[in-house]
């Protein structure tokens, strides 16, 4: 077990045990063999010193205390944005869409310009066909959860969301952290893909986007998800739905 988990932290060096059992869980039953224990692979790494060090610093000051995830898929999206630096001093601004329910990012939209009003909606189209293919409308009224920013209230973009069959909502003026979902996905796209990634020059960062939310999608254990990956988690959901469990 020690090899398989110093192989997978060797890739990952910003994942603790918990994620590194989900990896592991993932292995075995791939392979047809029992997963092995939460416990066994904590102590496992413990007694190699494997384990992360625990963050000693202050309590976070923007806690989300609302209620954003829901039980069902494509009933809110959320979105947010985020810049990234490159080591040149070039700057990327991204923005994405998640659902609120499976944690897939399902689009995004990144420049070294700002994100505007046309990139939102962009985003929007993108995201609806990402879940429905090529529709004017969607089947169903969606919620669009996003802050105050310029190019989510932009009048414009708020009436191409109607349009689509997205219900603009936005965070309160004094309390921003009410996207937590989106917020907590910056911190993880920024602590486990951008920190540990050689960024050179913004065009890295372009390339390496779709790379990153690939992996995201189809890789990254969620805890929320019971440790198992945006697209592992709709493909359970859907076979369980199919099967009528």
């Amino acid at each position: 077990m020690l090899g398989a988990i110093q192989a997978l932290i060797a890739d990952l060096p910003t994942y603790g045990y918990r994620r590194v059992h989900a990896l592991l869980r993932r292995q075995a039953e791939r392979d047809g063999r029992p997963a092995p224990n939460a416990k066994r692979v904590y102590r496992v790494m413990k007694v190699h010193g494997l384990l992360l060090q625990r963050h000693v610093g202050g309590a976070e000051t923007r806690r989300h205390e609302g209620k954003v995830a829901v039980a069902t898929r494509n009933t809110r999206w959320c979105s947010d944005g985020l810049e990234i630096a490159a080591e040149n001093g070039e700057r990327v601004r991204v923005a994405f869409a998640l659902d609120c329910c499976d944690r897939e990012a399902m689009s995004y939209v990144a420049t070294t310009a700002g994100i505007t009003g046309e990139d939102v909606r962009d985003l929007m189209v993108a995201a609806v066909e990402h879940r429905f293919g090529a529709v004017n409308q969607l089947p169903s009224l969606i919620e669009w959860l996003t802050d105050n920013g310029s190019c989510y209230v932009a009048r414009d973009t708020r009436r191409f969301a109607r349009e689509l069959g997205l219900i603009p909502k936005t965070t309160p003026l004094e309390s921003p952290q009410s996207n937590g979902m989106a917020e907590a996905f910056v911190r993880t796209l920024k602590r486990d893909y951008v920190r540990v990634s050689v960024l050179p020059d913004a065009e890295s960062v372009l390339r390496q986007l779709p790379v990153w939310l690939a992996h995201y999608n189809d890789l990254h254990p969620h805890r929320a998800l019971g440790y198992r990956s945006p697209r592992e988690f709709i493909t359970r959901s859907t076979q369980e739905t199919l099967s009528g469990f």
